[in-house]
C-alpha cells in the first residue's frame, strides 16, 4: 500500500494534467520513500517465508522460535535495514553527475532511471548491483531455500489431507512471492543502457501497481466468505 502510493499519484498527476516535469528534490524524495518501500516489503516477505519454514517443518518450536519479543525486534530490524539502504541509495543518487538530458524515461524516480542520464560512473554500477544482491538475490535464495525445505517436509506427509493443509499454511505467500520476485527480477536484473525501456516500464507497472492491488485478493484465498463470493462472481460471469 505504501510504495504503491509513492508512484500512483504521480502517474495519475502525469496522465490527467500531461505535466511531467519534476524537481530533482521531488525525484529524490520519491526514490527515497520507494526504495524505502520495497527495501522493507523484501524484508517482510522474506521473515514470512521463514515464518512459515518454523512452523511447518519445526512446529513443536514455533513459539520458542518466533516468539512476541522475537517477531517485535525482528521487524524493527527489518524496518531499520530498509531505512537505512533508503538513505544510502538516494544520499549516493544526489552526487550523481549528469551528462545527458535530464528526461528519464519512467513514470517515477529510482537508481536505474537516473542511472541512464548520469555520466559513466562504475561506482553507480557497483552500488545497483551490491543493492539488487543484499535486498534481492540474498532474500530470494532465503525464501527459495526455506520452499524447498517445505515442500520436502509437504512431500514426506502420508495423508492427502495433512499435505493439503500443510500447503495451504503457505500457499498465500508463494503466490506473492512469486508474483513479486517474477515481476521484479525483470525490472532490475538486467543492465540499465542494454535494452529498451517500454518492457522495463510494463513490469513497474505489474512490480509497482497490479500486484500490489492483487496481494489483499491473494492473502485472502484462504478465507471461507471471500472464496464463497468468488465462486458467485465467476458463476455469474459464466452465464
Amino acid at each position: 500500500m505504501f510504495y504503491t502510493t509513492v508512484t500512483v499519484p504521480k502517474l495519475l498527476d502525469i496522465l490527467l494534467s500531461g505535466n511531467n516535469m519534476v524537481s530533482f528534490l521531488q525525484c529524490l524524495s520519491q526514490m527515497f520513500f520507494f526504495a524505502f518501500m520495497i527495501s522493507a516489503e523484501v524484508t517482510m516477505l522474506t521473515i514470512m517465508a521463514y515464518d512459515r519454514y518454523v512452523a511447518i517443518c519445526i512446529p513443536l518450536h514455533y513459539h520458542h522460535i518466533m516468539g512476541r519479543m522475537k517477531c517485535f525486534w525482528i521487524l524493527i530490524l527489518g524496518w531499520v535495514s530498509a531505512a537505512m539502504n533508503s538513505i544510502f541509495l538516494t544520499s549516493f543518487a544526489s552526487t550523481i553527475t549528469w551528462c545527458h538530458p535530464k528526461k528519464i524515461q519512467h513514470f517515477y524516480c529510482d537508481v536505474k532511471a537516473l542511472a541512464k542520464i548520469s555520466c559513466p560512473d562504475l561506482r553507480l554500477y557497483v552500488v545497483i548491483y551490491l543493492d539488487t544482491l543484499l535486498f534481492g538475490f540474498l532474500p530470494f535464495t532465503i525464501s527459495l531455500m526455506s520452499y524447498i525445505r517445505i515442500l520436502k517436509v509437504i512431500l514426506s506427509i502420508a495423508s492427502t489431507e495433512g499435505r493439503r493443509k500443510a500447503f495451504s499454511t503457505c500457499s498465500s505467500h508463494l503466490i506473492v512471492l512469486l508474483f513479486f520476485y517474477g515481476t521484479g527480477v525483470c525490472v532490475y536484473i538486467r543492465p540499465p543502457t542494454q535494452y529498451k525501456e517500454e518492457p522495463e516500464q510494463v513490469f513497474s507497472i505489474l512490480y509497482t501497481i497490479i500486484t500490489p492491488a492483487l496481494n489483499p485478493l491473494i492473502y485472502s484465498l484462504r478465507n471461507k466468505e471471500v472464496k464463497e463470493a468468488l465462486m458467485k462472481l465467476v458463476r455469474f460471469m459464466s452465464k
